[in-house]
């Protein structure tokens, strides 16, 4: 009587209760299966995977070092090392000070966004997305779309000069702000105006997929990306609250009616 049951705690998860547990997808867990980062400690009869507490520490490290900014070809390299525990701290310590670089610049874009947004000022692709590069998203694009996918867009994007680059960033720019004012407006996203941002919008997105045709889903599932995807819809969002699901919605009724 009074005396507390200890919980028993798992000896080994199944793959959806890894992911569960550490925020992410099974769909990732077999990627990284497969490019060799983290393999299952056993494979049941009925073929699903099942994970050790061996497993759940080096997904720890896996995620660590994801957020650290590094690609899955580079944590396979430093989960394959054999480095002393000072060199480790080292290179960790490095690593963070550099996240921290660039956070600082990510705040500071922020601020100035917010403060020009907010007085009416022009914003600047160069000062929106200061901090940001476009590469921490490689892993996440080979994924959906396949390597050659990544590796044409990234060929493509370094084939142009700091001004073209500048240039694209700053027509995003305006269109998202374009999209602000007339949510902010009341205007509603079927409305002949707003699908006329969203055409600017189309075609921006066309110039990044190089000429292949924009289909009409994978326009609409790229808008619902924005509001999927806390990066983007903070992107968005910095323009105007509910900036990103009012851009959601346009690119949906602007698919419907290609």
């Amino acid at each position: 009587m009074g005396e507390k049951i200890a919980t028993l705690q798992p000896t080994e998860w199944s793959i959806q209760d890894l992911a569960k547990a550490a925020g992410t997808t099974s769909r990732t867990l077999r990627h990284y299966g497969q490019v060799g980062l983290l393999e299952p400690s056993r494979i049941g009869s009925n073929g699903y995977r099942y994970y050790n507490q061996d497993s759940l520490v080096r997904l720890q490290r896996i995620l660590l070092l994801r957020d650290l900014g590094l690609g899955l070809e580079a944590i396979g390299e430093v989960l394959r090392g054999k480095q002393d525990t000072a060199a480790a701290l080292r290179t960790h310590l490095s690593l963070l000070e550099q996240e921290q670089d660039r956070i600082r610049r990510q705040i500071q874009s922020v601020h100035t966004t917010l403060r020009k947004t907010e007085g009416g000022e022009q914003l600047m692709a160069q000062e929106v997305f200061d901090g940001f590069d476009h590469t921490q998203y490689k892993d996440e694009v080979i994924e959906r779309w396949g390597k050659e996918a990544y590796e044409s867009g990234d060929k493509w994007w370094n084939s142009m000069s700091d001004s073209e680059k500048k240039g694209f960033q700053q027509r995003q720019v305006d269109i998202a702000s374009a999209f602000a004012k007339a949510h902010e407006a009341g205007i509603a996203a079927d409305s002949d105006q707003v699908q006329a941002i969203t055409q600017r919008l189309y075609d921006w997105v066309g110039i990044g997929w190089q000429g292949k045709a924009v289909e009409a889903e994978a326009f609409a599932g790229l808008g619902q990306m924005y509001v999927d995807d806390p990066r983007f819809t903070a992107t968005f969002d910095v323009h105007g609250e509910g900036t990103a699901a009012f851009i959601r919605d346009a690119m949906r009724v602007f698919a419907d009616r290609m």
